[in-house]
């Protein structure tokens, strides 16, 4: 169960991330779409792990080494962003959000 806190830190870093993709993506993605879906906070607000869904992408996965490599800058951006806001900008941990494959493929199960 997240506390309130843990739920206005993870709209804060979801809203501030989602900024920096769509400004600082193209740098090191190329022309890939990337949106924050979901970010989990822990509940001491220090590891935050960030689901992200890129699109057109041919491998996911490539793309995904790609965002971690730049995970230092991703982070410090972020820290110039919230610095008033946080005391601690937490560690960011990101994933792929299989959630759109997952609902296709229960809409194709669906459809048999």
């Amino acid at each position: 169960m997240e506390s309130t806190r843990q739920k206005k830190v993870s709209r804060l870093v979801q809203k501030e991330l989602s900024q920096i993709f769509n400004k600082e993506s193209k740098n090191f993605l190329g022309a890939v779409l990337v949106s924050v879906t979901a970010v989990r906070i822990s509940p001491d607000l220090a590891y935050a792990n960030i689901f992200l869904s890129m699109f057109p992408v041919i491998d996911p996965a490539d793309a995904l080494d790609k965002v971690k490599k730049q995970g230092v800058s991703i982070r410090k951006n972020l820290a110039l962003v919230v610095k008033n806001q946080l005391r601690i900008v937490p560690q960011l941990n990101f994933h792929l959000d299989d959630s759109s494959d997952y609902a296709e493929e229960i809409d194709r199960l669906l459809k048999k």
